[in-house]
């Protein structure tokens, strides 16, 4: 199954849905553009993109609150604090230090920018 991203005038995400791999298939090969003319005729919406539950196109799958970057061609989550940076390798948000590696859990205070206990 695909799965496709309707997106805003934002290009933040606003849903996801799945369509049957029989809907994207030219010539017996997968095309995203045959996916998202399906979608057009049965929607009337044109703002679609390809995700993959896996994240192997478009760095990471597509979810609600996701913004598209078109110059990066990737979809990337929500930004979780203000400290946080954007990844540009992985296009995830990662934290000012990295979160303890131990049997403990932790959660980031933004205050303090810090994982705490």
């Amino acid at each position: 199954m695909a799965h496709f991203a309707k997106l805003d005038e934002n290009s933040a995400v606003i849903t996801v849905v799945v369509v049957n791999n029989s809907e994207l298939l030219v010539d017996g090969v997968e095309s995203e553009a045959k996916g998202v003319e399906f979608l057009v005729n049965l929607f009337g919406d044109s703002n679609w993109k390809q995700t993959s539950y896996n994240a192997t196109i478009r760095k990471n799958s597509a979810g609600i609150g996701y913004t598209y970057d078109s110059n990066r061609d990737a979809f990337i989550p929500p930004q979780p604090f203000p400290s946080w940076t954007l990844n540009e390798q992985t296009c995830q948000w990662d934290s000012p230090m990295p979160m303890p590696v131990d049997d403990k859990r932790y959660i980031w205070d933004e205050q303090t920018c810090q994982w705490v206990e």
